[in-house]
C-alpha cells in the first residue's frame, strides 16, 4: 500500500491564532498576579485561578496541535484546512465538551481530563505513523511537566514568591495526570489509538462502538474511590521523582479550588 507523503510543506501553514496568544497571555497575567501576591490573599486564589486553568488550555492546544502536526507532516494536509495548525482551542472538537468539561473537572477533581480532539485520515497511515500520531499528545503533555518541573526545582522556593511555585507545581501535577490519562488503553483515548494498529480487524471493529464513551468510563473510573485513591498516589509519586516537594502541589490545588 502507498501511504500519502507531504508535499510542498510550507513553514507558514503553522500560524498561532490570535486566540491561541490571548489565552497564552491570560496565563501570563495569572503568573503575575500568583507572583505578586501573599499566601492566603484573595489576588493569590484568583491569579493562580487564571494561571492554571489558561495554563492547561495552552497544554491542551499543543496537545492537539501536536497530533495534527505530525499527520501534516505524514501528509493529511487536511488538518491545515481545518484550523488545526492554529492552536486555535476554539478549532479543537466542541469548546464545551473538549475545552469547558476538562475545565470543571480540574476546579472539582483537581486531575485533568483528556480535553479536545482532531479528527484525522487515521486509516490513510502505516501502523507506525498512526502510533507516531497518537503518542504526539501524551508526548506533549510529558515534556510539559518535565519543563515545568525542572523549572521550579531549580529556582523554586517556599519563602519567596511561594504562590506562583505552587501554582506552577499543581499545573505540573495536571501534566502528568493527563499523560497517565492519555495513555491508559481505553477505547478513544491516546493510548488506546497507539494499541489499535496492532489490534485485529474485528477486534477495532467492536471496540469502535465504545470510542464515544471513553469519556463517561474514564469518568466512572476516577470517581471510583479505591481508583482514584491508586490513581493520585501514583500521580503524586511521579511529581514526586522531580525533587519537588509532594505538598506543593496541594497548597496549588488549594489556591486553584478556592471555594471547597
Amino acid at each position: 500500500m502507498n501511504y500519502p507523503r507531504a508535499v510542498g510543506r510550507k513553514s507558514g501553514a503553522v500560524r498561532p491564532s490570535p486566540v491561541f496568544l490571548a489565552v497564552v497571555a491570560v496565563a501570563v497575567l495569572g503568573g503575575v498576579l500568583a507572583w505578586t501576591s501573599d499566601y492566603g490573599s484573595r489576588q493569590a486564589q484568583f491569579g493562580v485561578f487564571i494561571l492554571v486553568v489558561a495554563g492547561w488550555i495552552v497544554s491542551v492546544c499543543l496537545h492537539e496541535f501536536a497530533h495534527a502536526f505530525v499527520a501534516w507532516r505524514a501528509g493529511d494536509h487536511e488538518v491545515e484546512m481545518r484550523g488545526y495548525l492554529t492552536l486555535n482551542p476554539l478549532k479543537y472538537s466542541h469548546p464545551l465538551l473538549s475545552i469547558g468539561l476538562p475545565v470543571v473537572f480540574i476546579a472539582l477533581g483537581g486531575f485533568a481530563l483528556p480535553g479536545g480532539a482532531v479528527y484525522l485520515q487515521s486509516g490513510n497511515f502505516s501502523p507506525r505513523t498512526q502510533r507516531m500520531i497518537s503518542g504526539a499528545g501524551p508526548a506533549v503533555n510529558a515534556l510539559c511537566a518535565a519543563v515545568l518541573l525542572v523549572i521550579v526545582r531549580v529556582y523554586g522556593s517556599q519563602h519567596s514568591h511561594e504562590v506562583f511555585w505552587f501554582g506552577l507545581s499543581f499545573l505540573a501535577f495536571l501534566q502528568i495526570s493527563a499523560t497517565v490519562l492519555n495513555l491508559l488503553p481505553i477505547p478513544g483515548t491516546d493510548g488506546y489509538g497507539i494499541l489499535e494498529p496492532s489490534l485485529s480487524y474485528q477486534t477495532r471493529r467492536a471496540l469502535d462502538q465504545i470510542k464515544p464513551y471513553g469519556i463517561l468510563i474514564l469518568f466512572a473510573l476516577l470517581f471510583t474511590p479505591e481508583l482514584n485513591r491508586l490513581f493520585f498516589d501514583g500521580v503524586s509519586a511521579l511529581f514526586e521523582l522531580s525533587g519537588v516537594p509532594g505538598n506543593w502541589w496541594r497548597f496549588g490545588s488549594g489556591l486553584t479550588r478556592f471555594w471547597l
